[in-house]
């Protein structure tokens, strides 16, 4: 019995010990994480600290992303210089705050919020500003200024990307649309997307299953697509656009019959039909023409066209739009669809009624859409010309 007793004891101690021992290397690995990079005297203990070291940086650049104030010590006033630029070009140019916010739409549509929109062609890229649906884009010298009022703050700080989608933010608000924050720390695309872009950007003549189709892909929902849409309240919508509508929607010689009658009238008081260019002819227009669609200066005149917000620039941003496609006068095809599905038209009764409702959605649909696919370090980089690759 003294030896069985003995035996036992014999064992419980060695389970002690055992316990003992794995804790104390337990203790000895966490202490050796924590003074990862120190200097200490072992110096296989150092070898191990510096990849200890070297893999946790590693993992930290990997998982980089954005963040609030991502430029809060590297280039404090990015904001407020983006700011004060778009409130100085929108004095000197009235259309200022509706080219911003398409841009924003037509790079972020396109493989994300990377800035790719912005590169000319180059030996090795098919600029997105030659496909058809990009012609008409306007802003691309507006975000040239502001880069060279931040570089001349922050040489190489800031992302052509984080510029896009501020001054879309502060487009927004310049046209009486909600604030709603923008994370930062966007890089820059080393490549275009001229493909993507002439096949998947949605276009003005689409009903509203390819709206939804296009939207749907970028992972929004109905209410997010109405709310979107909410962005044509600014800017002016050219005749070139929907005068299809006005004389002969879908090769029937007649007006699309969902335009009200009165308002037809008045497009067509606006749009001659000898004088505007038809859709179809606009999509076909090839990108070698004579007036560069990279030089602002020198593009086509756009021809007549019909003011959105007619009211006054910052004045029922939302309320006007949805309001108008209940009543039948929805300029573009695309947004007169919205009326036309079961769901989507119920948010289009909500925002007319509740702008509060409307530009709540709208700012987090936007936020939504600011954050797609975007590049961080360490893909991308930050483009010291928005128009080149570095």
């Amino acid at each position: 019995m003294d030896f069985t007793r003995k035996l036992s004891f014999l064992v419980f101690m060695l389970c002690v010990l055992i316990s003992l021992k794995n804790q104390n290397a337990e203790t000895n690995k966490k202490s050796l994480f924590q003074s990862a990079g120190k200097s200490v005297s072992d110096s296989s203990l150092v070898r191990i600290d510096t990849f200890a070291t070297r893999k946790i940086q590693e993992h930290r650049v990997v998982i980089e992303t954005l963040k609030y104030d991502y430029y809060n010590e590297s280039c404090p006033l990015a904001e407020q210089i983006i700011r004060s630029s778009v409130q100085e070009l929108q004095e000197l140019r009235h259309n200022v705050a509706p080219a911003l916010l398409r841009l924003v739409f037509h790079d972020c549509f396109v493989e994300g919020c990377d800035a790719s929109i912005l590169l000319d062609p180059a030996d090795d890229i098919e600029s997105e500003k030659d496909s058809p649906p990009n012609e008409s884009l306007k802003g691309f010298d507006l975000i040239d200024i502001i880069k060279s009022d931040i570089e001349a703050a922050c040489p190489g700080i800031v992302s052509c990307a984080d510029i896009v989608a501020l001054a879309a933010r502060e487009s927004v608000l310049l046209a009486g649309g909600p604030f709603y924050p923008v994370l930062t720390g966007r890089k820059d695309s080393t490549m275009s997307f001229l493909d993507i872009a002439t096949s998947e950007l949605p276009s003005p003549q689409d009903d509203l299953s390819k709206t939804i189709e296009a939207f749907g892909s970028r992972g929004f929902n109905e209410r997010e697509i109405v709310s979107l849409l909410g962005a044509h309240s600014t800017g002016t919508i050219h005749c070139k656009f929907f005068s299809d509508r006005l004389y002969n929607f879908s090769g029937t010689n007649r007006p699309d019959p969902s335009i009200d009658t009165n308002f037809l009238n008045i497009l067509r008081s606006i749009c001659n039909n000898n004088q505007s260019i038809s859709s179809s002819k606009l999509s076909s227009t090839s990108s070698s023409s004579t007036a560069s669609p990279h030089n602002e200066s020198s593009a086509l005149n756009d021809g007549p066209g019909m003011q959105m917000d007619y009211e006054g620039p910052g004045t029922g941003f939302g309320t006007l739009y949805y309001r108008s496609l209940l009543r039948g006068k929805g300029l573009l095809f695309v947004d007169q669809q919205l009326t036309v599905g079961e769901e989507t038209a119920t948010w289009v009764r909500a925002y007319a009624a509740d702008t509060s409702l409307f530009q709540g959605d709208f700012g987090h649909a936007m936020i939504k859409l600011s954050n797609f696919r975007v590049l961080t370090a360490p893909m991308g980089q930050v483009r010291l010309n928005c128009r080149k690759v570095n």
